[in-house]
Formats: structure tokens, sequence, C-alpha cells
């Protein structure tokens, strides 16, 4: 099974011994310092979070990654990360979705992974990085209970597996801020990234255009333009 980019990353900076990686049962004080970023994974009531930050002084390497875009707030309902992502692919279509277009279009996307996770064992096979991620936190069958509501919330294991069913490639960031040092950064600094094989897109030498999604550290997702 192929690592993610994001765990490829954190596993080259722990061999180098410029990172230290730390496993928290739940959301303590000490995590939320800006000294380190931070990354969750897992259901909203059992969640794991971790932090990486340079052990030998100075600032991670992903402080050289800083980029700026505009932010469009996407709606807190608990179909962000799916609002975000067909929003995203609209906007890169030329196209904007109605609220209720949004709403229907990001629902529909949630059904399919549902589908795929949950109605075929075949499809669930070609996505077993999004199984295990699914499986360290709950049960399939709990999963699969949840999935089903509109207020389900989206993560890493959706991501998984939306980037190779649409083919998109999708990169997640969070605010510059959350990062640095008590800094006020205004950027936004790259944390992982799906589907990056799809970004030549399906024609050959057309590139297909990356979705960009801002991760808040607050279980929400809004959209980068």
């Amino acid at each position: 099974m192929a690592i993610p980019p994001l765990a490829e990353s954190i596993l080259q900076q722990l061999k180098d011994g410029i990172a230290q990686f730390e496993l928290l049962p739940s959301p303590a004080a000490s995590v939320s310092t800006p000294d380190w970023p931070l990354l969750c994974s897992g259901s909203n009531n059992h969640r794991f979070f971790a932090r990486i930050g340079p052990s030998l002084g100075g600032r991670s390497p992903a402080m050289k990654k800083v980029e700026h875009y505009s932010v469009q707030k996407v709606t807190g309902d608990g179909r962000c990360l799916f609002r975000a992502l067909v929003k995203g692919m609209a906007l890169n279509k030329g196209v904007s979705l109605s609220p209720r277009e949004e709403r229907d279009d990001a629902d529909e996307l949630r059904m399919a992974v549902k589908e795929i996770i949950c109605d075929s064992e075949e499809d669930r096979r070609q996505y077993e990085e999004a199984l295990v991620a699914i499986t360290v936190d709950e049960s399939l069958k709990r999963y699969c209970q949840r999935i089903k509501k509109p207020d389900f919330w989206g993560g890493e294991s959706e991501l998984l597996v939306m980037s190779r069913l649409i083919q998109q490639p999708i990169i997640v960031y969070i605010p510059e801020d959350e990062h640095s040092r008590g800094g006020r950064g205004l950027g936004f600094i790259p944390i992982a990234e799906y589907g990056s094989e799809f970004r030549k897109g399906l024609r050959k030498g057309k590139k297909k255009q990356v979705v960009k999604l801002l991760y808040s550290g607050r279980n929400h997702y809004d959209l980068l333009v």
C-alpha cells in the first residue's frame, strides 16, 4: 500500500532528525499552541491529534511553502468538506453553484463515498488506505451508519476516496499563523495532497486544476481560490 504524501513527509522529517512526532488522545491545551501544526483523524467523538515540530530549533521546512490565496467561506452544516470540494470543482470550470445546488451536489458526493465503502466489497478493496483510516477509529458498520446522515463530517478517509473516484487533485492547507511561532502570517501552508496522479488530466497534455481546501483546525473546511 502506498504511503500518503503527508505520512511520507512526516516519516522523512523523523528520519532526518528535524521533527518530533507526538500522538495525543484528545485536544489537550498544549496542542492548540501555534508552535506545531495540528492534524487530526477519526470521528468527532473519538479523535486522535498529532503534531509535528522542529526538534533542533528554528522552523519546520513546511514554512518555506507558504502560499497566498483568497478564502471563500463554506457553510458549516456538517457538509463543509463536500461543499468546499464541489464548489471548487465548479469554479474551476467557471460555474457558480446556487446554495441549493451546492448542498445537493455535496450530498451526492457523500453518498458516492458511502456506496463505495459500504455497499460494495469489491469496490471497497480498491480503497484500502481509506478503509484502514476508517477502522482505526471505529467499526465499518458504525461508519456506514453515520455517513448516511447529511451532517456527516468528512476528512482524511473521504478525501482518499473522492480524489480517486472523481480523479480530482486536492491539496489541503492550514493557515500560516497556526503553524508559525506566535506570528500572524497571512498565507497558507499545504499539509496534504490527494490525487496528484490526476494533475495531468484525462487528455494528454491537458492539466487538471487542483481544488485547494483550507482546514481551520476547528473541524471545518473552506475553499481557497
